[in-house]
């Protein structure tokens, strides 16, 4: 018979793929993590892990067994939420993946209004530019900017939101005049590097008009500090130019991008009363967060056809 403590360090080392890194987020030692999963090992009667160069990866076995020990992590935690006497508090650890543009612009304010109103919730987030396996149980839940086309999984569309071109007013003031998308090509462009593209949804450079690809990050917080520095012309979310007050949108009227955020989760993850509130919270978080910002960047991003002089709209 497995106990609880046994399988909390099995789902630790399903997650971080390693001995290390488990024992660190258990705050135990490397060692005792292997000798834990080998007593779990030996009470089943099944090889739980295989060990190789890169860690630990699940056996099949240890495949069959996650799912269970994932629900019997959630029904203590949900245990532990109703003894403490609070049933209208949201507790314990939630862990969310996002794509860093919607991690570091919009989750933050999200998430810190959700703790304030229930000082029980540690949520963890991850930005990766990247897809997150809710298989392996890397996030309790995800945001993708598109939805899965492949697995068993929960998904929601959160809310739209808008891309422009846009440049720094000293780069703009310093290069040839962009008065047509036919302009754009005399220009250096800042984008995401062409073979680390992880969704289809991010592959907008040539629908964005682009020209020479001169800098390329698969972080979009980098591409938008590239653009206020002056390196060329970025294709930038619309929710971050209130941050980014040196940024000008270019051909506003003509070249404009649409995209969604999506709302990913484990199916069995919607009999969990817990994560059903916090997905519903962050949802309706995310869409009013992305309208807020994108209506304060309408009145703070300059528009390269209304006449800002001091920007040198003549240019356009």
């Amino acid at each position: 018979m497995a106990d609880w403590d046994d399988l909390k360090v099995f789902l630790a080392v399903a997650r971080a793929e390693s001995l290390s890194r488990a024992g660190k987020a258990l705050r135990i030692d490397p060692a005792t993590a292997g000798r834990r999963v080998a007593r779990l090992e030996e009470a089943l009667g099944a090889r739980l892990f295989v060990k190789s160069p890169q860690g630990y990866a699940l056996s099949p076995a240890g495949e069959q067994l996650l799912e269970h020990a994932i629900r019997t992590e959630q029904a203590v935690q949900g245990a532990v939420g109703a003894l403490q006497g609070d049933a209208g508090r949201l507790t314990g650890q939630i862990r969310i993946g996002a794509p860093d543009g919607c991690a570091a612009y919009i989750l933050p304010q999200v998430v810190a209004r959700i703790a304030a109103q229930h000082p029980g919730l540690e949520v963890q987030i991850v930005a990766l530019p990247r897809v997150f396996s809710l298989s392996k149980r890397e996030a309790d839940l995800a945001i993708g900017v598109s939805p899965p086309a492949a697995g068993r999984l929960s998904v929601q569309k959160i809310t739209e939101y808008h891309l422009h071109l846009a440049a720094s007013r000293d780069y703009l003031a310093a290069h040839p005049p962009i008065r047509s998308r036919a302009d754009l090509g005399a220009h250096r462009f800042v984008g995401y590097i062409p073979d680390m593209i992880f969704d289809k949804e991010l592959d907008y450079f040539e629908e964005a008009g682009g020209g020479q690809l001169a800098m390329a990050s698969n972080s979009i917080s980098v591409q938008l500090a590239w653009a206020r520095q002056g390196v060329g012309v970025a294709v930038i979310h619309d929710f971050m130019l209130p941050g980014a007050p040196e940024l000008m949108k270019v051909l506003p009227r003509e070249v404009g991008l649409t995209r969604a955020y999506w709302l990913i989760r484990h199916p069995g993850d919607q009999r969990v009363e817990r994560l059903n509130r916090f997905a519903e919270l962050v949802v309706q978080g995310v869409r009013r967060e992305v309208a807020r910002l994108e209506t304060l960047g309408d009145g703070t991003a300059g528009d390269g056809t209304a006449g800002d002089e001091a920007a040198g709209a003549a240019r356009f």
